[in-house]
């Protein structure tokens, strides 16, 4: 019986041992991974923050009449550039003409009653050093200059609000700009401050609206006076980039309650008439942390639980334990994942803030089989067969 348990035993002892012989010499170990290797260089990094913008006229003005009455005159072609004092619209006038021809009369006879006024009191003055007239005579005399004076000056108030209605008949241009579509036509009925007629813009120089957060405002208030011809930039609705540079405008007066945010106007140079009131675009605004910087392939990156890592390769040495001293120490390389912190992608490229330094070798394709620790070699991955392949029989 004890023989019989002796002949199971000595087989499995032996394939034991020759098993622990087996993995000292690294028979039995994993292949390496093929990978292949960018390194990390440090480049002219010259990247922008992006905010949705609103291309919006500095000055824009919607017209209206200030008096009522009919359209009777339409002089300037629609979407025209117009100079400013140019006549645009014309009110009937006729009855603002004749209230003014009637103040212009009021004013005369004002001005006659004073006259006669001022001659009775120096007749009366004469005829009171004779004693030749009551003082109560003169008095009243005095009182009639004084009220035809104040009656001039009434006629000539009403000869100004005259003029100013039939001033007000003529609409003109308030300043150079582009004007709209006529929201009237000829004959048209309009109502004081109330119709709106046309609204004209002033087109050069244009301003872009954007909305920062209030933790942007000092930088912004930087920029506002030490801001470069590269600063700001406009990307267009078409995904075109406009010729021209900005500069801060105007920063809002105050943070929005509620958003925390606050509103702030580029101002560009428009000569050429590529921006129009309204447009969408995108502000593209110089980002502080640009200049020399780490790059590395962006493909290298890979993500894990929101945050960024890469594997690096390292060269170590791997100390043989085998009784035979004749074997040498081998050089292995290994994949070693570090985390990274990103700054903003360059073309194919993105900027490492931390993590990697310029020199380092960045494993750019294989690392999706690799693990922390594991052995790479470098070679075409998409050459690499696939674990478990056999060979063919």
């Amino acid at each position: 019986m004890k023989n019989r348990y002796i002949y199971w035993l000595a087989p499995a002892i032996l394939l034991a041992w020759a098993s622990c012989k087996q993995d000292k010499k690294g028979a039995a170990a994993l292949p390496p991974t093929p990978v292949a290797v960018a390194e990390a260089k440090t480049a002219e990094a010259a990247y922008y923050d992006s905010y949705q913008g609103t291309v919006i006229s500095i000055n824009t003005v919607e017209l209206r009449s200030q008096v009522p009455g009919f359209v009777t005159g339409i002089y300037f072609k629609e979407g025209d550039v117009v100079d400013a004092g140019k006549v645009l619209y014309e009110i009937d006038k006729r009855k603002y003409d004749a209230a003014y021809q009637q103040a212009q009369a009021n004013v005369l006879s004002a001005q006659a009653n004073l006259v006669k006024a001022q001659k009775d009191v120096d007749r009366y003055n004469m005829l009171l050093k004779n004693d030749a007239i009551a003082r109560q005579t003169v008095d009243q005399a005095v009182a009639a200059f004084e009220t035809s004076k104040a009656s001039v000056a009434v006629a000539k108030a009403g000869l100004a609000s005259a003029a100013t209605d039939l001033s007000f008949a003529t609409i003109r241009a308030p300043f150079k700009g582009r004007i709209g579509i006529s929201q009237v036509r000829l004959g048209t009925q309009v109502t004081a401050g109330t119709t709106l007629m046309n609204t004209i813009s002033a087109e050069h120089p244009i301003g872009v609206d954007v909305v920062i957060n209030e933790q942007e405002i000092n930088r912004f208030y930087s920029l506002q006076k030490t801001s470069s011809d590269t600063t700001f930039k406009l990307q267009l609705s078409d995904g075109t980039t406009y010729n021209k540079t900005g500069k801060v405008l105007a920063i809002d007066r105050g943070v929005t309650s509620g958003t925390g945010s606050i509103k702030v106007r580029i101002q560009f140079p428009n000569e050429d008439d590529v921006l129009k009131d309204g447009m969408s675009c995108v502000l593209q605004v110089l980002n502080q942390q640009s200049g020399n910087r780490v790059q590395i392939p962006y493909k290298a990156i890979t993500e894990q639980m929101g945050e960024f890592f890469v594997f690096l390769t390292r060269d170590t040495t791997i100390k043989d334990t085998a009784e035979d001293k004749s074997v040498k120490d081998r050089q292995d390389t290994i994949a070693k994942q570090v985390k990274v912190a990103l700054g903003p992608r360059v073309n194919t490229n993105v900027v490492v803030m931390t993590g990697v330094k310029a020199g380092d070798k960045v494993i750019t394709d294989g690392f999706q089989r690799l693990r922390d620790g594991g052995k790479v070699t470098l070679a075409d991955p998409s050459k690499a067969k696939a674990p478990g392949a056999g060979a063919k029989k």
